[in-house]
């Protein structure tokens, strides 16, 4: 999958105000209960990948930075539109079993989002190789 890019003010992650610095303990705590519940945490990971659209192709597309980070933001951010300054802090909050689930889920909405796009190109597009395979194979019957 190639690069996608989007204007920033296209993101819904910066309308919904994600890269605000922010510091406030309630939202910290509120961050931690949330990451450290792994199920929950990934419904609002699969949230994201179904509702972010120009968010996740800028940013999903884009297999230099930490993909699973970036969708675990969003998810506190698209939940209760806390900064990902503050999702960081409350990372370090966690357990390693507990980051281990949040992992997963990220790595298992990422995979979705990939099979949606390739499915989303395959009808713009056709599968090519289907489509001349299946033509060569008439060719042969007639």
């Amino acid at each position: 999958m190639n690069r996608i890019y989007h204007h920033y003010e296209k993101w819904e992650c910066y309308k919904n105000g994600m890269w605000i610095k922010t510091n406030n303990e309630i939202q910290l705590n509120k961050a931690i209960e949330f990451t450290s519940n792994y199920l929950e945490y990934g419904k609002s990971m699969n949230d994201v990948i179904n509702y972010w659209f120009y968010s996740c192709e800028n940013f999903l597309s884009n297999k230099s930075i930490n993909r699973k980070a970036y969708l675990g933001h969003c998810a506190v951010s698209f939940k209760f539109k806390i900064s990902e300054n503050i999702t960081r802090l409350a990372w370090k909050y966690l357990t390693k079993e507990q980051q281990d689930l949040a992992n997963n889920e990220a790595e298992n909405n990422i995979k979705l989002w990939e099979q949606k796009k390739k499915s989303e190109i395959i009808l713009i597009n056709g599968k090519k190789d289907v489509i001349q395979t299946e033509y060569q194979m008439k060719l042969q019957l007639n």
